[in-house]
C-alpha cells in the first residue's frame, strides 16, 4: 500500500463530502500541475490519502479516503464548461488524469499545518517546507501513521 496527501479547497471537494456518501467513491479532478498529476498516476487501488483542506477557515487534514479507481483520464479537461477545460487535451491525447476515491475516516479535529510542523517524521515531507504548491503528494509509511497517530491517538 502507498500513502499519499491530497490537498483539496473544501467548497469544491471536502472530506465531507466523502462522509456524505460513504459507499459511493467520488472523483477526485482538476489536478492541473504535471508533478502531481504524474503522482495521481501512480496512485494504485487501495492506496490511503489524507485529504488536506486549503483556501478555507480550518486549514489542514481533515481524514482519510482510499483510491478505488486508478488514473483514467479526467472528463473536465474536454468539457468547454468546466473550469479544468484544456483546449490542447484531445480524447487520443488527453493531458490530465483523475482518480476515484471512497471515505475511509474523518478526523475530529482539522490537523493544522502548526500540528503537522511537530512531527519530526514530517521533516522531510514537502507539505512542511515553504512553498510548495503541489496538490498531490506521496508520504512514507512512518509519515501517514505519524498524522494518523496525532489524529486519532492510534
Amino acid at each position: 500500500m502507498n500513502y499519499w496527501l491530497a490537498k483539496t479547497e473544501p467548497d469544491e471537494c471536502s472530506i465531507r463530502d466523502f462522509a456524505n456518501t460513504p459507499d459511493t467513491p467520488l472523483r477526485w479532478d482538476g489536478v492541473r500541475n504535471y508533478q502531481a498529476r504524474n503522482y495521481l498516476a501512480k496512485m494504485q487501488l487501495k492506496d490511503r490519502v489524507l485529504v488536506y483542506h486549503s483556501s478555507c477557515k480550518q486549514i489542514g487534514v481533515a481524514g482519510i479516503v482510499e483510491v478505488t479507481k486508478t488514473a483514467y483520464p479526467d472528463p473536465t479537461q474536454f468539457d468547454p464548461t468546466s473550469v479544468y477545460y484544456d483546449q490542447k487535451s484531445t480524447e487520443n491525447e488527453p493531458r490530465w488524469q483523475a482518480v476515484d476515491m471512497r471515505f475511509i475516516e474523518e478526523f475530529n479535529d482539522v490537523l493544522t499545518l502548526k500540528n503537522l510542523k511537530t512531527l519530526t517524521e514530517l521533516n522531510d515531507c514537502p507539505l512542511v517546507k515553504p512553498g510548495n504548491r503541489l496538490s498531490v503528494m506521496p508520504l512514507s509509511a512512518s509519515m501517514f501513521h505519524a498524522v494518523l497517530n496525532l489524529a486519532t491517538g492510534r
